[in-house]
């Protein structure tokens, strides 16, 4: 939730900023109700201060900062939102298997709409529709991410690949340059060698997009931050909610990148279906 996100950054703020958030976190009902102007007053900062408060969350500003909050603070009512969120017990019976992951998983998805921030989409949107080449990178289970939407973009007709080796990424973004875009998935954003990737492709020119976590290195160093803010235990378990978010999130850039490259598109689409549609066999046969 994005309290959370707050209390998880404050030691990276400025002490301004850090007085803002502990403000932001005792009394987010009360900012609510404030201008930006009160805020500043209350919290004892100032309201550039608040600007860059909300740049650092990875908002366009003090209005969306708001809408989220709103929206976490909805998320926190119990009568709204029981706790769902439980972990499976060791002898747990398969109904409640089934039930937990999906709640989790449900859960996830959630928290990720209410805290990704839409211009950030757009941002990352329109630099995918006008790229010369797409490059997926992902190191372990972000590999599958990947690759899935390397898929969604080859469909489109757009010059792309996914690479989940970490040598092969590393050589791949010293090679690209200015019209070229990266996309790095990572759930905490600390994997050095996709961090080392990022900082290559941003060297030669290329842009980056990191679909990772607000506070971390990589989304830093992006220029372009998509946040899924899932915390999971990635050292023992294997990623679930995190890695099902990031699918989610791919799913958004390649429906916005088709709605942005128009009719000419959905035409070529149309061809590339009836195609393999004729590969199927006749239900009839």
């Amino acid at each position: 939730m994005l309290l959370s996100q707050v209390k998880a950054m404050r030691e990276q703020l400025r002490p301004s900023e850090r007085k803002l958030a502990d403000y932001v976190v005792e009394a987010p009902r009360e900012v609510l109700d404030l201008s930006m102007t009160e805020v500043a007053e209350r919290a004892g900062v100032s309201q550039p201060t608040i600007a860059r408060f909300c740049h650092a969350l990875g908002f366009s500003g003090f209005r969306e900062f708001k809408i989220r909050l709103a929206q976490a603070v909805a998320a926190d009512l119990p009568t709204e939102h029981p706790a769902v969120y439980r972990d499976v017990s060791p002898n747990e019976p398969v109904p409640g298997v089934a039930a937990k992951v999906l709640e989790r998983t449900i859960g996830a998805l959630v928290q990720v709409r209410n805290n990704l921030s839409t211009d950030s989409l757009a941002a990352a949107i329109d630099l995918l529709a006008h790229a010369s080449r797409i490059e997926f990178y992902g190191a372990g289970g972000s590999g599958i991410a990947a690759q899935d939407m390397q898929h969604k973009f080859f469909r489109l007709g757009m010059p792309s690949v996914a690479y989940s080796d970490p040598h092969t990424f590393l050589m791949s973004a010293a090679l690209l340059g200015p019209g070229d875009v990266v996309v790095t998935i990572s759930n905490t954003g600390r994997t050095r060698d996709i961090v080392d990737a990022a900082r290559a492709a941003l060297d030669r020119g290329a842009k980056v997009i990191a679909i990772t976590h607000g506070t971390s290195p990589l989304a830093r160093l992006a220029s372009v931050g998509l946040h899924a803010n899932v915390d999971e235990d990635t050292d023992v378990f294997s990623p679930m909610t995190s890695r099902t978010s990031h699918l989610a999130i791919g799913d958004i850039l390649a429906v916005g990148v088709a709605l942005q490259r128009g009719p000419e598109l959905a035409e070529k689409l149309a061809g590339a279906k009836d195609l393999i549609a004729r590969r199927r066999l006749d239900p009839n046969g």
